[in-house]
């Protein structure tokens, strides 16, 4: 099996049965295969953050399959979509989403205590992820310590922390000026080559989904 993730005829019915229902996704399918970068381009409102949630198992579809690393999880009890989402899934938003009483390096380590990781070990890790996105000497500050490009490199070792197969991202540079985008989408992508990783990012950006290794595009409730 060489996709990552699977979604196959994917629909999401808001207001299900109401005369207000929104019809979001209507058949959407996709792959991101080992080690590819997937652009997801779509217009505001046209469900790629919907698309993205089912993906990461934050949500479910109302009909259609979601497969991980090969493994059908659409119908899994929660228990088990929880324990999936936090050892192969990462997810990074348009804000950094960083818990403001913790430092940067506590930030990274708390996801691996979570997931049954020595302190020690999770320390290691998340100093070493640090010195990959170039910010190791930030490590005791805390978020509103941080520049805007600081604080988003540290959420992508935060979601790189357990290891994931899969990195799922929402705008990820969305919230940054111009020059910073550009640098901190750098940092990302050098991050996501270098571990081998899988990757699905949405982005209003042209300039950036052309870096990534393919395009599909949103419309209508399907992926083109």
């Amino acid at each position: 099996m060489n996709d990552v993730l699977r979604l196959e005829n994917i629909e999401k019915i808001y207001n299900r049965g109401k005369p207000a229902q929104v019809s979001v996704l209507q058949g959407a399918s996709l792959t991101v295969g080992r080690g590819e970068v997937v652009a997801l381009v779509a217009p505001s409102g046209a469900g790629k953050s919907t698309l993205l949630h089912i993906a990461g198992l934050l949500d479910t579809p109302d009909s259609g399959r979601v497969s991980i690393v090969g493994q059908d999880v659409t119908a899994l009890s929660d228990r088990k979509r929880t324990a999936i989402r936090r050892g192969q899934v990462g997810f990074i938003y348009q804000f950094h989403h960083l818990l403001p009483e913790f430092t940067a390096l506590e930030n990274i380590v708390l996801p691996q205590l979570a997931n049954g990781i020595a302190r020690t070990a999770a320390q290691t890790r998340a100093r070493d992820l640090l010195g990959r996105v170039g910010v190791a000497a930030r490590a005791d500050h805390r978020p509103a310590e941080l520049s805007g490009g600081e604080q988003q490199r540290v959420a992508f070792c935060r979601a790189l922390a357990n290891g994931p197969a899969l990195l799922l991202a929402d705008e990820p540079t969305g919230n940054l000026d111009p020059a910073t985008s550009d640098t901190v989408f750098e940092t990302l992508m050098g991050l996501v080559r270098d571990t081998g990783l899988s990757a699905l990012i949405a982005t209003h950006n042209m300039a950036l989904a052309a870096r990534m290794d393919r395009i599909v595009r949103l419309q209508a409730g399907r992926v083109v």
